[in-house]
């Protein structure tokens, strides 16, 4: 009985089955276009548009207000089509922006953390407008911003900067016992270092790594009281100018008195 029903089936013509694979391609290029149309629909949707830009963290040079005036205009896309890597360059574009962290919060919301530099320094020429940050980072900036009136000059290559910071930590450490401050640090493309403090003071420090540079400074501020009163003088700012150049010595510049000083032998 079974072999009578398996040889009465006939197979399905071809002209048949051609007609079932078209009917099937139909189907599915009408169900992606379909989808395709559903798809643009909704990216395009106004309900999708970023309409809120919610900023927080570190905004003390700028307002949340003020920074999404800045970057509204200029971020493209809605919700789902924004490219956040273009949308956090625009944040970080800003004047004080160290780096912003965005994201999208569904339907139509952009939350952005942002961190700012922290100005620790005046960058290069007395004619520029750059900024160093606590991290050793130069960036562009309004000087007349900065949390404090009184910042530092640090002067040399783009490249040195974390360089020169750290030298400024550490010689600015040294004259603390002093009450002096280092006004301007200088770093040439020789790797020379000199400085001037507060009080108007110049210093060549020399060539040399920055712990041989350091030893030269704290040999003179070990000594230099003993010189000045031998010429009747009193505190690190009545030194004009100072050499450590010297290779047994330094030579010294007392207000109106001039002078070499020999190092003493070390005992």
């Amino acid at each position: 009985m079974n072999s009578a029903l398996l040889h009465s089936a006939e197979p399905v013509p071809l002209d048949v089955r051609l007609m079932n694979f078209a009917a099937l391609g139909l189907a599915l290029i009408a169900g992606v276009a379909a989808l395709t149309a559903v798809t643009r629909w909704t990216l395009a949707h106004p309900i999708f548009g970023v309409t809120r830009i919610v900023v927080e963290g570190d905004t003390t040079h700028h307002s949340a207000v003020s920074l999404q005036a800045n970057v509204a205009s200029r971020i493209a896309g809605n919700f789902f089509t924004m490219d956040l890597s273009q949308a956090r360059s625009v944040f970080e574009s800003v004047p004080w922006v160290r780096r912003a962290t965005v994201r999208r919060e569904f339907p139509n919301r952009l939350r952005v953390t942002i961190e700012e530099h922290r100005s620790m320094g005046l960058w290069g020429a007395d004619t520029e407008s750059r900024m160093l940050n606590t991290h050793g980072e130069i960036f562009e900036a309004n000087a007349g911003e900065a949390e404090s009136d009184d910042l530092p000059r640090l002067v040399g290559s783009d490249g040195q900067s974390q360089t020169m910071l750290q030298m400024y930590h550490q010689v600015q450490l040294a004259f603390k016992p002093f009450d002096a401050t280092v006004e301007r640090l200088n770093l040439s493309n020789q790797g020379a270092w000199s400085m001037q403090l507060d009080s108007g003071t110049e210093m060549e420090l020399g060539l040399g790594s920055q712990d041989m540079v350091l030893a030269r400074l704290r040999k003179f501020l070990a000594t230099h009281s003993q010189v000045l009163a031998t010429y009747q003088r009193t505190g690190l700012d009545r030194v004009e100018s100072v050499d450590l150049r010297h290779a047994q010595g330094y030579a010294i510049r007392i207000r109106g008195v001039s002078t070499l000083v020999t190092a003493q032998p070390e005992k």
